[in-house]
């Protein structure tokens, strides 16, 4: 199940380049800032090791995995790395009940209805809508009036604090952060401290206005 581990914050922090040498400190901070649910792409360098890594130091409160992941056989790797998430670019089936073969939080990428329902029959935990930019909240208001309601839906790509509202008006139930949070060379402080603005912004978008004394 994913919605549980996005409840206390439904982010997924995306860790594209992220070195094993820093994979802790990185961890650690968006840790500090709320974050749960880490994906250390497999694009990175020595991508295993870093998720290694970052479940030995988080422990069995944070989802951890890796993502664009593309073939059975890496779904196998980072289970034994310890990894507990599988995300993936796209929608093939095969990738799917793999991961869910060997117990672990599936969420691929899907761009059409036509993808998304065949990755939930295929048993996916969640939809990452990507690219987002080739998309928009009007697509995904229409989305959601036919999947569950309860399926947690995250646009991925270009997501920004300052560009959530429109989605969570539409029924984005999370967010996948990339390029925003976490790049290459970007010590941990400034890590975290962009992790808070994201976590703030979404908070911002869940507290009522508050009215003004009359």
């Amino acid at each position: 199940m994913l919605t549980p581990w996005l409840t206390p914050l439904p982010l997924v922090a995306i860790l594209r380049g992220l070195l094993p040498e820093e994979s802790v400190a990185i961890g650690q901070a968006l840790a500090g800032a709320g974050f749960r649910v880490l994906e250390v792409p497999l694009n990175s360098p020595r991508p295993y090791e870093s998720i290694r890594r970052l479940v030995d130091a988080l422990g069995d409160g944070y989802l951890v995995g890796a993502g664009t992941v593309m073939t059975p056989a890496q779904v196998d790797e980072v289970a034994a790395a310890g990894g507990r998430l599988i995300v993936m670019p796209h929608a093939d089936t095969v990738v799917i009940r793999a991961a869910k073969a060997r117990g672990l939080v599936c969420v691929p990428g899907v761009a059409t209805p036509t993808e998304a329902f065949a990755a939930l029959a295929a048993g996916a935990d969640g939809l990452k809508l990507f690219p987002a930019e080739q998309a928009s909240p009007k697509v995904l208001k229409a989305w959601r009036a036919v999947l569950p309601p309860d399926l947690p839906v995250l646009p991925v790509g270009g997501i920004a604090p300052d560009t959530m509202a429109p989605w969570v008006a539409a029924g984005a139930q999370g967010f996948g952060i990339g390029s925003a949070l976490f790049a290459p060379g970007v010590d941990a402080t400034e890590i975290e401290r962009r992790a808070r603005r994201f976590a703030d912004a979404l908070a911002a978008l869940a507290t009522p206005p508050q009215e003004s004394a009359a």
